[in-house]
């Protein structure tokens, strides 16, 4: 996977701050990570969770609310209904990229704002909350001694996890007047919770509350002696784990690209990503994504294939997939086909007096043929490779008609 750092507008017209984990080898489904009350994107549960969700083939946005983390904004000025409007314009800016946001995740007061966003966003097809409240207004047990002054004198300091908050009396009315049971009541997504029996910070009983107040389907999975903030790697990995396995059959793999394969008259799209990677390009291929980029010796990334590596591989699969359908017409027993290619720039062999331009393109195969096939066998579909449909193309002229889009 790789680590893209984006940054975008909420309705306010604060700046907040992102990263994009994304897959390398093709993005199943979008997810959208909600951090824990005064955290960032960068706390290890965050961080490690959608890395490893990234891994498996789901990417995520991660980003820091406004007024915390590099995002814009001043915290002070803030509510729990302002990270609620926040994870909706973090979805609707996915959506403009095209990265469709389908999975929800939200970690404690995150969790709580996920369950409420939810219902703002008709797209997402599950949730999923980590040690979440059963109602924001139990953030205030973190505070409890400064309720009287921030009632009094309007806003209060206090200090949370070592860190000094201005926390005002409009943030406390804003979580008190919160209803996240009654938007659980009326979530009809497939909702998965997740919680440690022993959380000191969270009692588990706000696992209970969710979990009878939702419809069916619904799931409660144990995070057993986990820590509040999931800071063990192995949580986060078991966290990652269960969320794939239990989302796969609710996400739809076919709208990734934002534009569904049936509705764009080309085969295959590429365009830049953009961000800090100059050539990276991300490869859309009938509802799939890829990326294509350059070594990092001549200014690339090498977060993907390079374009030669590219043709290279069509040469390969198509050789593969042909002896595996003329065997199969012939019913032979051919277990398996391995292509190893290279790919390099060559003069001629009868060539006198060569330049540079002189050159011509040189693919390199080598082919492994598995199975109880006899010689004769064998001759014939290393004869039959030479006629993949690919390797037909690359020996005739082909012609590119190109044309400039306005």
């Amino acid at each position: 996977m790789s680590s893209q750092s984006v940054t975008f507008e909420n309705r306010d017209g604060v700046s907040l701050s992102g990263v994009l984990e994304t897959p390398e080898s093709g993005t199943r489904a979008w997810a959208l990570f909600a951090h824990c009350f005064t955290c960032s994107k960068d706390t290890l549960a965050a961080t490690r969770i959608s890395r490893q969700l990234a891994e498996r083939g789901i990417g995520v946005l991660r980003f820091d609310f406004t007024g915390l983390g590099a995002s814009g904004g001043a915290f002070e000025d803030t509510a729990f209904s302002t990270n609620v409007s926040d994870l909706v314009d973090a979805a609707a800016w996915m959506e403009a990229q095209q990265r469709p946001v389908q999975l929800l995740i939200g970690h404690s007061l995150g969790g709580a704002a996920a369950v409420i966003a939810a219902s703002e966003l008709p797209d997402i097809k599950a949730l999923v909350t980590l040690a979440a409240p059963s109602e924001a207004d139990h953030v205030v047990n973190q505070f409890k001694l400064a309720v009287p002054e921030i009632e009094a004198a309007g806003q209060a300091k206090v200090d949370l996890a070592g860190r000094p908050f201005v926390l005002t009396k409009t943030f406390l009315e804003d979580v008190r007047g919160s209803r996240v049971l009654d938007a659980v009541r009326t979530l009809k997504r497939p909702y998965l919770i997740m919680h440690a029996p022993t959380d000191s910070v969270v009692g588990v009983e706000s696992a209970t509350d969710l979990f009878v107040n939702a419809k069916h389907p619904k799931s409660f999975v144990s995070l057993d002696n986990a820590d509040h903030l999931l800071s063990k790697k192995e949580d986060a990995e078991f966290v990652a784990n269960v969320i794939e396995g239990w989302s796969e059959r609710y996400l739809t793999s076919a709208v990734i690209t934002g534009t569904p394969a049936s509705e764009t008259p080309f085969d295959v799209t590429v365009r830049e990503t953009g961000e800090l990677r100059p050539y990276q390009n991300e490869v859309l291929i009938d509802g799939r994504r890829y990326l294509a980029d350059e070594p990092v010796s001549v200014g690339g990334s090498a977060t993907g294939p390079d374009p030669y590596a590219w043709v290279t591989a069509g040469l390969g699969a198509c050789t593969a997939m042909t002896l595996r359908m003329y065997a199969a017409r012939k019913s032979w027993p051919l277990r398996r086909v391995t292509v190893d290619l290279n790919h390099s720039k060559q003069h001629p062999k009868d060539c006198v007096d060569c330049g540079p331009k002189d050159r011509i393109d040189v693919f390199t195969r080598d082919i492994t043929i598995e199975g109880d096939l006899d010689d004769e066998q064998r001759a014939r579909l290393l004869e039959i490779a030479d006629r993949c449909p690919v390797h037909r193309t690359l020996e005739s002229e082909a012609a590119i008609e190109t044309r400039l889009v306005t």
